[in-house]
């Protein structure tokens, strides 16, 4: 069984230890992908790069004679010539592309396990986004029949087990559930390459999401096919702890230079927007001629951006670190929109003290820290004349006004006590002076549920609601008038 030690945790997202026969890896980390083809990409090299594991294609190596007898004579790792951890696939992609392959699943199973996998995987059905149901539900069956024949073949190695259910929600949780019943060491998302080339991130969430919550927690994810740099800070934070990647070589191959946000055309390119190794050494002509230096360059990259994830776990403003850069590309926006919907999941996993909060857009009004708080509304018990004001300047009241508690409303949170304005995370929290509608209504919301929880206790308590002018086309604004007297004042 996989020992696997979680560190550092922020949202879904969570720096682990994962144990191999050779060695440790820390996660999240993303696994080069290696063609055992192509001898200029060298196994041994990626450690430079901050490569811990590799993943490369059993199936290829199995339907090429010379290399499927130097795979069995001398072991997976003397043919790459690496001694890092291994985790091998088994054709599924080849058999999603071509739709046969000329291996059965226990003939693949057991050839990675005579090669010395570290990591095996089963010949999965991978069903495309979309596909109608009857497709989608038969594909699943035979996915988790070979699942379970995989149980019953791999002994001595780890085994990945493997999700799948297209775009159907409901196919991907009874996959995870069924999957984790059988239990592995390893858990992949498998599928989701279509939806990564179309970038439905929206989607994609779901899927992983869908996938996450039915899967055990002491055991790594990993997401197949996920390895542009762009979708690490999302997929990291609902969950996902393993990535490969065959990009780097793919879009050196087309000319394609890979940046945190997105990717651009080399020829495109007058100056080089990077400091790695290969961009500090080279002009921008000879990365534009030369493949290799282009897929160096994306493999450095790739790295960076993990080790900037996993900072960001370590700090606890790993969605701070998706707002920046999703809001890079639209449909990476849409896909935190989406993860944003999954707060009340999300704040199950999330630590519940953290750094200073930053409001970055409408996104982080749904984060789980201001969730948290509108969950513990019901702790303040309250009697009285109660003032809540909007006006945070409004630290003097008028010799005529009395009250026995004092709230201001800090957008997204909404009230608090004075007696907390230093307190995290609300009286930490750091907030444009003119705020989007969405922090409004989330404040106004949790206003109207401190208001309602406090009148069904207590039909004695008055209380006075104060508002700028700036808010006072707000639809909310009506409703306070069931529960406090409202008064409008000009802002300052």
């Amino acid at each position: 069984m996989l020992e696997f030690e979680i560190r550092h945790k922020d949202l879904m997202g969570r720096i682990g230890k994962l144990q191999t026969p050779h060695g440790t890896v820390e996660t999240p980390t993303i696994m080069p992908v290696i063609n055992p083809n192509l001898v200029s990409l060298k196994a041994a090299d990626m450690k430079q790069y901050g490569a811990e594991m590799l993943i490369t294609n059993a199936y290829i190596i199995y339907r090429k004679a010379d290399l499927r007898e130097e795979a069995i004579k001398k072991g997976i790792h003397s043919l790459l010539r690496c001694e890092m951890p291994i985790m091998t696939d088994s054709g599924s992609y080849q058999l999603y592309e071509y739709k046969d392959v000329e291996v059965s699943n226990s003939e693949i199973l057991e050839f990675q396990q005579r090669i010395g996998s570290d990591i095996c995987v089963p010949l999965d059905i991978p069903t495309p986004p979309y596909a109608k149901r009857e497709r989608a539900e038969n594909d699943l069956e035979m996915t988790l029949r070979r699942m379970q024949e995989a149980r019953g073949i791999i002994q001595n190695n780890l085994l990945a087990g493997v999700v799948q259910g297209s775009t159907f929600l409901d196919l991907r949780a009874e996959s995870a559930k069924r999957v984790a019943e059988l239990g592995f060491d390893v858990y992949a998302i498998g599928g989701v390459v279509p939806l990564l080339a179309s970038y439905t991130f929206d989607k994609l969430v779901d899927i992983i999401v869908a996938s996450k919550r039915n899967l055990p927690l002491n055991a790594p994810v990993h997401l197949f096919g996920a390895g542009h740099p762009m979708i690490f800070p999302l997929a990291v934070a609902v969950g996902c702890d393993l990535f490969d990647s065959a990009a780097y070589a793919l879009y050196a191959k087309g000319k394609r230079y890979i940046t945190s946000d997105g990717t651009r055309k080399v020829e495109d390119l007058q100056y080089l927007p990077c400091a790695c190794p290969v961009c500090s050494s080279y002009s921008v002509k000879e990365v534009q001629e030369d493949t290799d230096l282009l897929a160096a360059h994306n493999l450095w990259v790739t790295f960076e951006e993990m080790r900037i994830v996993k900072q960001s776990i370590v700090e606890r403003n790993l969605w701070e670190l998706c707002e920046r850069r999703c809001r890079a590309y639209p449909a990476l926006l849409n896909g935190l929109k989406q993860m944003a919907k999954y707060s009340a999941l999300i704040e199950k996993y999330d630590p519940a003290t953290k750094h200073p909060f930053f409001y970055l857009g409408e996104s982080s009004a749904y984060r789980p820290e201001v969730l948290r708080y509108s969950n513990k509304l019901d702790r303040f018990t309250l009697s009285g004349n109660v003032l809540i004001t909007t006006n945070l300047e409004e630290k003097e009241l008028t010799e005529q006004e009395q009250f026995d508690h004092v709230f201001f409303v800090k957008p997204p949170f909404g009230p608090y006590p004075a007696e907390l304005s230093e307190s995290y995370p609300v009286g930490q929290a750091e907030i444009p002076i003119e705020v989007d509608n969405e922090a409004r209504t989330v404040a106004l919301q949790n206003v109207l549920k401190l208001l309602e929880l406090n009148r069904n206790r207590n039909r004695n308590v008055k209380f006075v609601f104060r508002y700028n002018s700036s808010w006072e086309d707000h639809p909310l604004i009506e409703e306070m008038r069931k529960y406090a007297e409202v008064r409008v004042m000009e802002s300052n």
